[in-house]
């Protein structure tokens, strides 16, 4: 006789092994938060108020070390005596005259130390036999500290307004000679073949290829340039100047004011980052066509 034995019901043991399963308690999980949106958090804080952090960080240290004693009046004066001696020179209206002549004196001397320095880089980038007659004397000048050239200009050229401006212009041409000639010879050779192969003539590459790559490496030199720039003017003024943010800050010198010193320097500052923001500005207007990399 044949027994049939039935298949066991594994339903019920699968359907409890499930509901165990459910009913065990899970590890405790944890919301992540990717990395960009943590930085989206910092990028919410507008930009002005971020580039803000450093200088506020060092005034308050520099006020907090006034205000114990680490600091003596005689070594640096404090923030608040400086902004009431800023205060004052801005009243009597000394500092604004100072600064129209030193704006001047930059300005003057951007101008002719710029024509100077892009002139030969153009003659020299363009053109090999400018090259040959151009660029060696320029390498073999530029390494002469031009700082070291101020008695011979003060004999050459008196002690009046031209040494400080031949001073800045010296400066300033080095700097735009050596980023307009690597930016004219760093032109991708195969932008020049296209440009033939187009029909375009010499002047015509040079015009519509040579002279936008060369763009930015000139407005690199000019950042360069206008740095020197200010840096050629503290020179000039702290040596037969009668006149200028450097004239006060020697009259400074003299009576021990630190106030005023230092006042002078926030100036110096302050004009050299307006004039870097200018050049920022330019190259956002003529570098639309040039993606670049702005940071994460």
């Amino acid at each position: 006789m044949t027994v049939d034995h039935a298949p066991p019901d594994i339903s019920a043991e699968s359907d409890s092994d499930e509901a165990a399963v459910a009913a065990r308690p899970g590890p405790a999980l944890e919301p992540v938060v990717p990395a960009a949106s943590r930085r989206g958090r910092l990028r919410s804080v507008p930009r002005w108020l971020r580039r803000t952090v450093g200088p506020l960080t060092l005034l308050i240290l520099w006020q907090v070390l006034s205000a114990t004693g680490v600091l003596s009046a005689d070594t640096l004066a404090s923030p608040g005596t400086v902004a009431r001696a800023g205060a004052d020179l801005i009243g009597d209206g000394t500092l604004p005259s100072a600064m129209a002549i030193s704006l001047q004196r930059v300005a003057v001397g951007l101008l002719i130390g710029g024509a100077a320095g892009i002139t030969l880089a153009l003659a020299s980038g363009l053109s090999r036999l400018g090259e040959d007659l151009i660029d060696a004397t320029v390498q073999m000048l530029r390494t002469v500290p031009w700082v070291g050239l101020i008695p011979l200009f003060i004999i050459w050229l008196g002690i009046g307004e031209a040494p400080k401006v031949a001073l800045i212009a010296l400066g300033v041409a080095f700097h735009l000679y050596l980023n307009v000639y690597a930016g004219i010879r760093g032109v991708d050779a195969q932008l020049v073949e296209a440009g033939q192969a187009l029909g375009l003539g010499r002047w015509g590459l040079v015009r519509h290829v040579v002279l936008p790559g060369a763009l930015p490496g000139a407005m690199t030199g000019l950042r360069y340039s206008l740095a020197t720039a200010w840096l050629a003017l503290v020179f000039g003024e702290s040596i037969n100047a009668d006149a200028g943010i450097g004239f006060l800050m020697n009259q400074a010198r003299e009576f021990f004011r630190t106030d005023v010193i230092v006042v002078c320097l926030v100036v110096y500052a302050f004009l050299g980052l307006l004039a870097d923001a200018v050049v920022r500005t330019l190259e956002r207007l003529l570098l639309q066509w040039r993606p670049t990399f702005t940071g994460q």
